[in-house]
């Protein structure tokens, strides 16, 4: 049986942040068992913090962003990475900034911390996530694919969008591995990306001592590559980085082909909700009743994907009359856009009001918490559960909503803390706002 881990003692770092470009103190300091990781900023009211999970995750566009409310902690994958693939399963990481030191552009400092800290074993057991059956999905020209396995196995291709400096390397992550193949290979970027970067208000901390430029066919660095193919050894450093934000280990063989950020968060909700799927299955010691098999495909929400009619069907169980939207349009980490097209035909035109119909703005207000109810489902642990409307402030009605018109509702999620939820919803005609409202939910087990 396994067991859970801390550091023996506190460990301090000081340095700048790769893409804020802040001065940041950082530390990590041990924790009782089953604490998991837990960001903490010390320079805000309060001392807010942030769990290392997945749920939490905001943005993954070069680097990984957790987030709570208007918190955000960036690019914290390094640190992570060092913490699961040494073992460490509960600790607080505490900073002063919004971004841990980016050092030298790999995890070799994080990893010195740990070890001159020590490590401390804790009583309580360590279950690993172990796959039932493969997953598999493509994004563009990134392909994702996680096979069970008896440990963690990461093979992986790297190539920029020309094909240029293509490599491949395979390692069995195991503490050792990690510090001789992957702690010191350095985050990396391709000149031409650099313009976009900065306009982008990133890397304002990056400089050749903390990041490899590749220009054409040049490599401009202080300090030859540590490792031949370097770069494919840095993308799988992120790779576990990620993978640490699933809250266990995991046994499987994951195949990557021009990963990042993006698509490792995707494999962690995928390989979740596989999880609790199974885990829900072997709960059951006994038969249910024969239901029919179900003819529909199992339904998720990911990012950047839409979602039809038949998809909503499955996932929220309101019907006529009062199922309140007919398409997703968009979903991103903290925002679903959707769509509903108004009809004659809808029955409360028959008394609201007949010779004058007009969609009722409580209506429209049951839309804004039915899509805010679609966001919560982007969180593996909320699959298959529902969220349950529980108030509305700030609700506005500003134009009638007629018969012909298609409303647009843009819901973003303001904060979540445990199974409670506030969202912002605002409806749009023609790119005119029409009502808006702040929604607050719970997260419950649907009633049989």
């Amino acid at each position: 049986m396994l067991q859970q881990k801390t550091l023996r003692q506190p460990a301090y770092l000081s340095g700048t942040g790769l893409h804020t470009g802040n001065r940041v103190n950082l530390a990590i300091l041990p924790a009782p068992e089953n604490t998991g990781i837990v960001f903490r900023r010390t320079d805000l009211e309060g001392k807010p913090e942030i769990e290392a999970k997945i749920e939490n995750v905001v943005e993954t566009s070069r680097s990984t962003t957790l987030g709570k409310g208007n918190i955000r902690i960036h690019t914290v994958e390094h640190l992570l990475a060092s913490l699961l693939a040494l073992e460490i399963n509960n600790a607080y990481v505490e900073l002063d900034s919004c971004e841990p030191p980016i050092c030298d552009g790999s995890a070799r400092e994080f990893v010195r911390l740990i070890q001159v800290s020590g490590i401390e074993l804790q009583a309580a057991p360590v279950e690993p996530i172990l796959l039932s059956s493969p997953i598999e999905f493509t994004v563009g020209e990134t392909q994702m694919i996680a096979f069970p396995h008896d440990r963690l196995k990461i093979s992986c291709t790297s190539a920029d969008k020309k094909g240029r400096f293509t490599q491949f390397y395979s390692l069995e992550v195991t503490p050792e591995s990690y510090v001789r193949d992957l702690a010191s290979a350095r985050t990396f970027c391709f000149f031409e990306e650099i313009e976009g970067l900065i306009r982008g208000g990133l890397i304002k901390g990056g400089a050749l001592e903390n990041a490899v430029v590749i220009r054409d066919d040049a490599i401009l660095t202080t300090e030859p590559l540590r490792y031949a193919d370097e770069f494919v050894r840095h993308k799988i450093l992120d790779i576990v980085g990620d993978l640490s934000l699933l809250g266990r280990p995991l046994c499987a063989h994951v195949v990557a082909v021009k990963p990042g950020h993006g698509a490792n968060c995707e494999l962690d909700r995928r390989i979740l909700r596989q999880t609790l799927s199974d885990e829900r299955a072997m709960a059951v010691f006994l038969p249910p009743p024969e239901r029919p098999a179900p003819s529909k495909r199992t339904v998720t929400v990911e990012d950047g994907k839409g979602l039809d009619i038949d998809d909503l069907h499955q996932i929220l169980p309101h019907r006529y009359p009062f199922l309140m939207i007919d398409r997703i349009l968009e979903v991103q980490p903290t925002r679903v856009v959707a769509q509903k097209n108004v009809t004659i035909n809808e029955p409360h035109f028959q008394g609201h009001f007949p010779r004058k119909p007009i969609m009722p703005g409580v209506l429209q207000l049951e839309a804004i918490a039915q899509v805010a109810g679609i966001l919560t489902m982007r969180s593996a642990e909320n699959f298959g559960k529902l969220a349950y409307f529980m108030s509305a402030e700030n609700v506005k009605w500003r134009k009638p909503v007629v018969p012909g018109d298609t409303v647009i509702i843009e819901v973003d999620m303001l904060r979540t803390r445990g199974k409670i939820g506030k969202a912002k919803g605002v409806c749009k005609v023609k790119d005119e706002i029409v009502s808006e409202a702040e929604v607050t939910f719970m997260i419950s087990d649907p009633l049989d």
